[in-house]
């Protein structure tokens, strides 16, 4: 089945109000950036989707990508492991006026929340966090001498991921550190929308470089040349722009 959509548009379209996404990247690299303007134009546009929970490694960073997204008043709650990233101004401004909710999560936690989510593993215990506020009201086993806090699973109606290449079936590879989150994310979503650099027909890629396979993808876009959140905010891009 061919997976491949026609705009960045019409790939976000099934976004609604209310609904979890989780959002690939490490800061920057591996952040799909195109995808989440695109959803910010739609609200722009529509209003619409609002009260969104975002899963997420950080907090965003300047005004653009998930900052942009943060901005612009779409997010309900953000669950992340560092909220306090390189440039965090939207999200501390508006954490601190009350106005987004903050879920933190050990980093390795919620990697393993994620996988645990597209394995269907409902919980999990780990050490981490243990006899720290993180941890109040969670159950707590002992195991060899040793306290482990039990964690949830985590999965959403939607992954936006980026990726290096990816095939008509929805095959897709990764560009180095860009790996990060993303493929852990595209099997812990209901839908998951990829953006790609390029995309080859079916038989493209070798099989044996396939990170993600098709089964988890519900759509890919085109997206030649992506843009990078460090270079933007160097150049202290805003999006969508202001008009001076």
């Amino acid at each position: 089945m061919d997976k491949t959509l026609p705009d960045l548009a019409t790939a976000v379209a099934g976004i609604s109000d209310g609904m979890t996404v989780m959002i690939g990247g490490f800061g920057g690299s591996g952040a799909p950036i195109e995808l989440i303007h695109a959803l910010i134009d739609r609200f722009v546009a529509t209003g619409h989707p609002r009260d969104l929970t975002v899963v997420n490694n950080n907090a965003g960073n300047g005004h653009v990508g998930l900052a942009a997204l943060i901005e612009a008043g779409m997010v309900r709650k953000l669950i992340c492991s560092f909220p306090r990233s390189a440039d965090p101004v939207v999200f501390t401004e508006m954490y601190l006026a009350g106005k987004i909710e903050l879920e933190l999560v050990p980093q390795g936690t919620l990697a393993e929340r994620i996988r645990a989510g597209g394995a269907g593993i409902p919980a999990f215990y780990t050490p981490t966090s243990f006899g720290t506020d993180l941890a109040k009201g969670k159950p707590v086993e002992v195991f060899d001498g040793r306290a482990y806090v039990q964690e949830r699973w985590l999965k959403a109606d939607y992954a936006l991921v980026k990726a290096h290449l990816g095939d008509r079936l929805g095959n897709l590879t990764y560009r180095m550190a860009a790996r990060n989150f993303n493929p852990l994310m595209c099997t812990a979503a209901a839908a998951t929308i990829v953006q790609v650099s390029r995309i080859v027909e079916a038989g493209g890629i070798d099989p044996e470089s396939v990170i993600t396979p098709g089964i988890f993808v519900q759509g890919l876009v085109e997206v030649p040349n992506p843009a990078q959140e460090e270079i933007l905010n160097r150049a202290n891009a805003r999006y969508p722009e202001v008009a001076e």
